[in-house]
């Protein structure tokens, strides 16, 4: 659904050249829900803006939706939906006639407009507002209606920009909710940005993490979690902690093992899978055990370890990459 070929984009400023994306390449497959993560500054605004046509990139290409990028601008903005992070409702407008004004914009008739207004509010949770005035809506109602209006156009790719952003935890949950069904009911890819992990672990396929304007890791959110810091296993046992230390070194997927009077911390590969094994081998040493238990690292560890900082201290700093 996407495919980035060296796309980058270069900002000239009165200190001089800025390299605000350093030629980025990957894919977003059909169907997939994709998270873009990053810390403010690192590229991600403009890659989206990039992939969104409101920027045209300085080098690179991409395909987005099916259509070029640089030589079909035009046919992108017609297959994708973009919402973004600010909304763009009309406060003053009823519910219903803003979803139907927005499928006429599209060039779509009249009652098929409706017909597909009516739908939408069933699928975002918004069936019997249809006549009420935006402004009086809820936060969590305005957002899922922000996501309704990039979908009238049936577009095969949806872009989503800090989604739940002023939403409380329950209203993010929804939305969540709402995020899956859209792409279940209509095989829509998403993809979105994000300054919370927990949403991007809970929500997404797939992540891109991206620092000084290149993607410096993707895969799963277990993959990345696995890939950079592994679980941890830490074993409390009755007695005979350097004897439990030596069998459990020995045990196949163990990277490390560190230890603290008779608690031993192991950091595993697949920790879940280690369990049984660990537990036979230190029975079969006569160790006698007092306590196991099982930690996964987080996003957080993860977004630490790639860029050397943590997404948490970005949520608040003030937005660094140029604008246009």
């Amino acid at each position: 659904m996407i495919e980035a070929k060296g796309l980058a984009r270069t900002f000239r400023t009165r200190h001089g050249v800025v390299e605000a994306v350093c030629g980025v390449d990957f894919m977003v497959r059909a169907g997939e829900i994709v998270g873009f993560l990053g810390p403010n500054g690192a590229g991600k605004t403009t890659t989206l803006r990039m992939l969104t046509t409101l920027l045209t990139p300085t080098a690179g290409s991409a395909t987005v939706a099916g259509r070029d990028l640089r030589a079909d601008p035009a046919g992108v903005r017609c297959r994708i939906g973009y919402v973004a992070q600010g909304g763009s409702t009309n406060p003053g407008c009823r519910v219903g006639e803003e979803l139907v004004l927005q499928g006429q914009l599209y060039r779509i008739a009249t009652p098929e407009a409706r017909r597909r207004a009516t739908d939408l509010c069933a699928l975002m949770d918004l069936a019997g507002l249809e006549d009420r005035i935006i402004q009086t809506l809820s936060g969590g109602q305005r957002r899922r209606l922000d996501v309704a209006l990039g979908l009238v156009h049936r577009p095969p790719l949806v872009f989503l920009d800090e989604p739940t952003t002023g939403l409380d935890p329950q209203g993010r949950s929804n939305l969540w909710g709402h995020i899956r069904r859209m792409r279940d009911a209509h095989e829509t890819t998403v993809f979105l940005t994000t300054h919370y992990l927990d949403e991007a672990d809970a929500l997404c396929d797939r992540l891109l993490i991206i620092d000084h304007g290149r993607i410096v890791a993707e895969g799963t959110p277990d993959e990345l979690k696995r890939r950079v810091a592994g679980d941890v296993v830490t074993v409390e046992v009755v007695a005979e902690a350097e004897r439990a230390r030596e069998v459990l070194a020995a045990q196949p997927g163990v990277r490390e093992v560190t230890s603290h009077d008779r608690t031993l911390r192991l950091t595993v590969e697949h920790g879940d899978q280690l369990l049984m094994p660990i537990l036979r081998a230190l029975d079969a040493a006569k160790v006698e055990l007092a306590s196991i238990q099982l930690a996964r690292p987080t996003l957080d560890d993860v977004f630490l370890t790639v860029t050397g900082r943590s997404l948490r201290d970005e949520e608040t700093a003030a937005p660094s990459e140029p604008r246009t």
